[in-house]
């Protein structure tokens, strides 16, 4: 007598979930390497970044003007331990493990739509650009030619002469577009996973402040390297007097 086979179970179907997924506890060590790489992209390097911007967007007001505030800066008081502790040890860490992550290949496809798919990838390129870009900034202005830190004079000669390199400048503009995007996109998804909007409204909502934000952001760092190309201050003093340097102080001029 034949006996009747049961069908084969369908194969589970996958439900895309909208929004971003959480970060939970108890799912391993990874959940606090997770949080760490996510707070730090907000404390302090976000905080850095924001102060990197309204430092350089001195340089519309002339090479005197910018060169005052780089000695302001280097003048904190353990600075150098500030620099390491607060700027180079968080953004390496961030950065490595950002590219970890990525490295790793675990999809979001459970969690995001397609726009969120895209979303993701283009902030992990735009995280490699500004890790890229970093690196050498921080290698070309800080360790190699003229010391700033000892000759503040020399500051905006030195990053004019550097972006007179058109390839250079090219660099420039396009990192200075991807640490942007980068890190207002980043700002949306810190909330999103910290649970600051929870709903879909709230994040749609947020998603607009963040890119007016990032737009904001961008439009002073281009017009400040704008201030280094353009032609009100073409062929700046190679060093600027230290006379002129107190007379545009902040708090002095």
């Amino acid at each position: 007598m034949a006996t009747a086979q049961n069908p084969a179970a369908p194969p589970p179907v996958q439900t895309v979930h909208r929004g971003v997924q959480p970060l939970r506890a108890g799912e391993g060590h990874s959940f606090l390497w997770h949080k760490l790489h996510s707070l730090l992209g907000i404390i302090p390097i976000g905080a850095f970044l924001l102060e990197h911007f309204l430092s350089n967007f001195e340089a519309l007001k002339g090479p005197a003007a910018y060169a005052a505030q780089v000695k302001f800066l280097n003048g904190l008081p353990l600075v150098r331990v500030l620099e390491w502790t607060f700027i180079f040890i968080p953004i390496a860490y961030h950065a490595v493990y950002g590219i970890f992550i990525w490295l790793r290949g675990r999809s979001n496809i459970v969690y995001y739509p397609w726009a969120g798919n895209w979303m993701y990838t283009s902030q992990r390129w735009t995280g490699i650009v500004a890790f890229v870009y970093i690196g050498y900034h921080v290698a070309t202005q800080r360790f190699m030619g003229v010391s700033l830190p000892e000759n503040p004079g020399a500051s905006f000669y030195k990053v004019q002469h550097e972006l007179a390199n058109p390839w250079i400048l090219a660099f420039y503009v396009i990192a200075m577009i991807a640490i942007c995007w980068h890190f207002a996109y980043g700002i949306w998804l810190f909330a999103a996973k910290w649970g600051i909007t929870p709903g879909v409204k709230s994040r749609r909502r947020f998603a607009w402040a963040c890119l007016a934000g990032g737009v904001l952001l961008c439009a002073m760092g281009l017009w400040s390297i704008w201030a280094f190309v353009g032609p009100k201050y073409a062929n700046a003093p190679e060093n600027v007097a230290p006379a002129m340097i107190l007379t545009a102080s902040p708090g002095l001029h």
